[in-house]
């Protein structure tokens, strides 16, 4: 597995304790420079977009991966943090279907979890 499938699929767990909801991986090595995995989720209000933040930074961190940057934490409508490798964006509800990511992104790759398992293989 590779250090961004693996910091994905951390991602990705830290998320589900938090309860997200609609969990989408993509894979977008293939048509950009910006990263390999985009995740992309929402929550149902502030306090738990912030609480499912938080839940990454601190598994990742525990991990030894520090955000780049964290974008939109204040407001929690849209929130995206910076790993390199894997951007994370979480919404709220409306938002999310406001900005429609995984259209903009429709060339990438949707995944599962279990892809990530066998990145970089």
């Amino acid at each position: 597995m590779t250090k961004a499938a693996q910091m994905a699929k951390m991602a990705v767990a830290a998320l589900e304790e938090k309860k997200a909801e609609d969990i989408c991986i993509i894979d977008i090595s293939e048509v950009s420079v910006l990263a390999d995995y985009f995740l992309i989720a929402n929550g149902n209000n502030k306090n738990q977009v912030q609480a499912m933040i938080d839940s990454v930074e601190e598994k990742l961190g525990k991990a030894g991966f520090s955000p780049k940057n964290v974008e939109g934490y204040q407001t929690a409508n849209w929130v995206l943090m910076d790993y390199g490798d894997v951007i994370v964006h979480v919404f709220d509800r409306q938002n999310r279907l406001f900005y429609d990511l995984e259209r903009i992104w429709r060339d990438g790759k949707k995944i599962s979890l279990s892809d990530l398992e066998t990145a970089g293989e």
